[in-house]
């Protein structure tokens, strides 16, 4: 029976995770399988890959061919190395003891380079927030300072015709005419009224009386 490790599809649409398995060759992708040996997540950066070095190995050596996706995962994670130095080991190149401290050293530089490449992404995230928190309070600053000068030029254009018409106010000083009313001292021409002396020529009517007595 030809057995195949390939991916197996599950998860929403548009977030899609997958099982890595072994299944016959002639199974439906998606359908039944001999045995589950890991997870492959492509949704984190970088993806997150789980995988039975040691299960995956074995089905190798049993003649399990992977599908080129399968293929590039188990070389990610060092299950074709293991496979390898496995071969060696039956040759007789050298013993599992050596076989075994390759792949540790193998590994360890592998999951530091892992480390180094994550530890790189969250720094880039992180000044990608940066940049974007920065941007939008630029923007924000930007944005309050045009409000603040059109309602400052509004203010002023509201003000500026109230001012205008203000000096025709100043024409109230027109009533200062008033001293027109100065003239009345040409009623002070009444004296006169003091030639009514004039009168006391009554006397002379007295004089005339008295001739005829």
């Amino acid at each position: 029976m030809p057995v195949k490790i390939r991916l197996q599809r599950h998860g929403k649409k548009g977030k899609p995770f997958y099982w890595i398995v072994a299944a016959d060759s002639r199974s439906k992708r998606d359908g039944k399988y001999l045995e589950k040996l890991g997870s492959y997540n492509p949704n984190t950066n970088p993806a997150t890959i789980e995988l039975d070095i040691d299960k995956s190995v074995v089905w190798l050596s049993n003649g399990a061919q992977p599908t080129h996706t399968a293929r590039n995962i188990l070389s990610y994670k060092g299950a074709l190395l293991k496979h390898h130095l496995a071969g060696g080991v039956a040759k007789g190149a050298f013993d599992e003891e050596e076989a075994e401290k390759r792949f540790q050293e193998w590994l360890k530089d592998k999951l530091k380079r892992i480390d180094d490449k994550s530890s790189l992404v969250e720094k880039q995230q992180q000044e990608a927030k940066a940049k974007a928190i920065e941007n939008e309070k630029l923007a924000n600053d930007a944005r309050i300072k045009a409000q603040k000068e059109a309602l400052e030029a509004a203010t002023k254009a509201e003000e500026a015709p109230a001012a205008e018409e203000a000096p025709a106010a100043e024409e109230a000083p027109a009533a200062e005419e008033a001293p027109a009313a100065e003239e009345a001292p040409a009623a002070e021409e009444a004296p006169a009224a003091e030639e009514a002396p004039a009168a006391e020529e009554a006397p002379a009517a007295e004089e005339n009386s008295d001739k005829k007595k």
